[in-house]
């Protein structure tokens, strides 16, 4: 069965999230917009998945928890998993290995975690924003250590994507999927990256705000609208 998607969604955690984007606001817009199965990916850290997966499950509404990830080399990839705490402890190791700065809020924006009812329940004191101590080629299996998968974010920006700092997307990395954010710009990518023609190619909002978000044209085609169902999907060889 077809299941429209958007796999790239900060909240209110993101420090360049709206305030709007609470937990409640983002799934239920999302049930508006039409969408089965979506991922709530703030920067470096997974804390406000537990509201959303929660949100999700009361509307009917799969929340896949996950994480954009910013590498050492200043790359963004999304990382997805198929439960709640495998998304944690992954949150945890990424948190042990980020650079502790001290956020300023009314410089970079608030970081706020939420609980199910949006309520505030607490604050990350370091700036997400910053890179990681963990690189692009180690990414895809360092998650996969946590249960997770990897690929690459938004690769047709002109910064913080694999192709704008390296120029290339290694096959050796053991990414099965690429993100992109305007689709049209596949074929020209294809061209120029002969790899993508063997890669699941998926394209999401990467929504900061709830009036980005994208009303339902994209589809997984899926046995059931699960975590397990989607990740099995996109981390398999193109078909």
């Amino acid at each position: 069965m077809k299941y429209f998607y958007d796999l790239h969604l900060h909240s209110c955690l993101s420090p360049c999230g709206d305030m709007d984007m609470t937990p409640n606001n983002i799934v239920n817009m999302a049930k508006l917009l039409g969408l089965d199965i979506i991922a709530l990916t703030d920067h470096n850290t997974s804390l406000n998945c537990p509201a959303a997966v929660k949100v999700g499950e009361s509307v009917g509404v799969t929340v896949i928890p996950g994480m954009e990830l910013t590498t050492c080399e200043d790359i963004h990839a999304v990382c997805l998993f198929p439960t709640l705490d495998r998304a944690l402890e992954w949150s945890e190791y990424v948190d042990a290995h980020r650079i502790k700065i001290r956020n300023r809020a009314e410089i970079y924006g608030e970081q706020v975690i939420m609980d199910e009812n949006d309520e505030r329940i607490g604050e990350i004191e370091h700036l997400l924003l910053p890179a990681t101590e963990i690189s692009i080629v180690s990414a895809y299996k360092t998650v996969k250590g946590f249960g997770g998968i990897c690929y690459p974010a938004h690769i047709d920006r002109d910064s913080l994507s694999i192709l704008a700092v390296l120029g290339e997307i290694d096959p050796s990395c053991g990414f099965k999927t690429a993100e992109l954010a305007d689709i049209s710009k596949l074929p020209a990518l294809k061209r120029l990256h002969p790899i993508l023609n063997s890669m699941n190619i998926i394209t999401c909002s990467d929504a900061h705000y709830l009036e980005n978000m994208r009303e339902a044209e994209r589809f997984l085609e899926l046995d059931s609208p699960t975590p397990e169902a989607a990740l099995r999907l996109l981390d398999s060889p193109r078909r």
